[in-house]
């Protein structure tokens, strides 16, 4: 008799109904399932891809940016802004001499401690996104946890820039799973990963210009969102040339903003001043 039983209980466990709500295990391990954002690099002008890295439902469920209009030859330029290493005011010169636009993802730490290149991004046309505060794998942390690293930033930048609102966030070291998206989505962020980078962000080893200049260019695509760490040398020195030669190939830079506003409706923020 206990052993029809126990054989009843696995059948049961086995093959009864998936419990995907709240508080099945199965629900757990679908939301709490950990990923590091990574891609197929384009090659060729050719398109990446995220179809073999095992997160694309979960990206795509969330409305998770990777990738613009893949039919249109638009480029948009993100720098990700941990701390300030001397870099961003150059940058900030060579986009405003080009008239580029750009999103710069801060941390807490940066807006404590920057606040001037802060205001000059936003009164420059720039986005500013929100990077959390600590930087922490939020895969980790509670989903109040979560909300106040967030609310954190964006009240903090807010009092800096006089902007009140905040729509991306780049997950801190690209680590993300299903919960951490439907934390941010429902606090009104849309997430933005990126289909063109390379290991820029080791100040310890920095290769130059050229080496930069070839990797960002070597990788243009259509929808390109690219990610640069403003703490590189070879980024700002290379910044200007990449953003002639994207033009050259018939590339426009854009604002995150257009990717939200319909085909037919004018894509462009107010000039850059």
């Amino acid at each position: 008799m206990k052993f029809a039983l126990m054989v009843a209980m696995l059948a049961c466990f086995l093959f009864g109904p998936v419990p995907w709500g709240d508080n099945g295990a199965a629900a757990s391990a679908f939301s709490d399932k950990a990923f590091h954002f990574g891609f197929k690099k384009s090659i060729g002008g050719g398109l990446p891809s995220i179809n073999e890295e095992g997160f694309k439902e979960v990206v795509d469920k969330h409305g998770a940016i990777f990738l613009g209009d893949t039919s249109r030859k638009e480029l948009f330029l993100t720098f990700d802004n941990g701390y300030e290493n001397g870099y961003t005011t150059k940058i900030l010169d060579t986009l405003k001499a080009k008239k580029v636009p750009a999103i710069f993802f801060v941390t807490g730490h940066y807006v404590k401690s920057q606040p001037e290149l802060m205001k000059r991004m936003v009164a420059e046309g720039h986005l500013v996104g929100n990077h959390s505060w600590s930087h922490p794998d939020m895969t980790t942390i509670s989903n109040s946890e979560i909300q106040q690293e967030l609310n954190q930033v964006k009240e903090a930048a807010g009092r800096v820039t006089g902007k009140k609102e905040m729509s991306y966030l780049r997950p801190p070291r690209g680590i993300f799973n299903d919960r951490t998206l439907a934390v941010s989505k429902s606090l009104g962020y849309t997430n933005v990963f990126w289909s063109i980078a390379y290991k820029d962000w080791d100040v310890n080893d920095q290769k130059g210009e050229a080496y930069a200049y070839k990797n960002v260019v070597s990788q243009l695509h259509p929808g390109a969102v690219i990610l640069l760490h403003s703490i590189s040398s070879d980024n700002t020195a290379a910044l200007g040339a990449i953003i002639d030669e994207a033009r050259r190939q018939g590339y426009e830079f854009k604002s995150l903003d257009a990717l939200q506003i319909a085909p037919d409706m004018d894509p462009f923020r107010p000039p850059l001043s």
